[in-house]
């Protein structure tokens, strides 16, 4: 498997086929692996890319005391940097979708398209004034979690809270893909886990309404409505936006319904990057 030399750690990723870069991106406490139904089905037309994010995966723990995405969208210009090549087409989920809006905040231009799987702009996906966030300190009561239960406890206790409150399945539809993010999240160290979270919780979205880039936001149908809402604001604000939802998908939509998923992006890309 390549790995990337950072300052402060190694970014391992798995790369296949050949062509214009389409960088994967994996959600929280997942990995690169997330991606495999893409890695496969879009490798004979391009030079697929999926890394395992800072705290994730096979690239683990690094040294920084504290993640945010702007670290983590530090370590994709540097993948990319050295990948080099055609512009490239980012994709990312969750997490991965608030890296890939922050290096378009940077970049507006510099990639072919990019796809927004899950496409939130915050954690919570209500979008609070910074001075509420930093009030309401949900780190701390993350830590207690994590040195009680650990991090599946920690994790399941998560999902049931957002559950409740979006009255959906939200995490994914089909009950294989849930317990395959949970037992991911499980392998995550308490220590990175935390880390995590605070960069979900800490980032603010940037202003995109300068991004040039060709953007699709996707969803399923089962996804929370604060997240779809969160979706078309971003889409609304990019000069080139797009939405398209998944029936009978939620938040994993790339593992709950992979042929439909792979289907949206191939039509997306033969309309954007085909006629560039």
């Amino acid at each position: 498997m390549p790995a990337l030399e950072l300052e402060d750690g190694t970014l391992w990723y798995d790369e296949r086929g050949t062509g214009r870069p389409l960088v994967f991106l994996h959600g929280a406490w997942m990995d690169g692996d997330a991606w495999e139904h893409q890695l496969g089905h879009f490798a004979p037309a391009y030079r697929v890319v999926s890394p395992d994010l800072r705290g994730h995966g096979r690239t683990g723990a690094t040294a920084p005391r504290r993640y945010s995405v702007e670290l983590f969208a530090d370590d994709l210009e540097a993948l990319l940097a050295d990948l080099e090549g055609e512009a490239p087409i980012l994709c990312g989920l969750s997490l991965g979708s608030m890296v890939v809006q922050e290096y378009l905040a940077r970049h507006p231009d510099a990639p072919a398209a990019a796809v927004l799987g899950g496409p939130v702009r915050s954690m919570p996906p209500v979008e609070l004034p910074r001075a509420m966030k930093a009030l309401a300190r949900p780190t701390a009561g993350i830590a207690a979690s994590l040195s009680l239960g650990g991090p599946t406890a920690t994790f399941r206790s998560m999902l049931q809270a957002i559950r409740a409150a979006t009255g959906g399945p939200w995490i994914a539809a089909d009950p294989a893909v849930r317990s395959r993010a949970i037992e991911a999240a499980g392998e995550v160290s308490r220590s990175e886990f935390r880390k995590i979270f605070r960069a979900l919780y800490r980032f603010d979205p940037p202003d995109l309404s300068h991004v040039g880039t060709p953007t699709l936001a996707v969803y399923g149908t089962g996804e929370s409505s604060l997240v779809k809402r969160q979706g078309h604001r971003i889409v609304d604000s990019v000069d080139r936006g797009a939405v398209q939802s998944i029936p009978d998908a939620a938040h994993l939509v790339n593992l709950d319904r992979p042929e439909a998923f792979n289907a949206t992006i191939e039509g997306f890309l033969e309309d954007v990057v085909a006629a560039a």
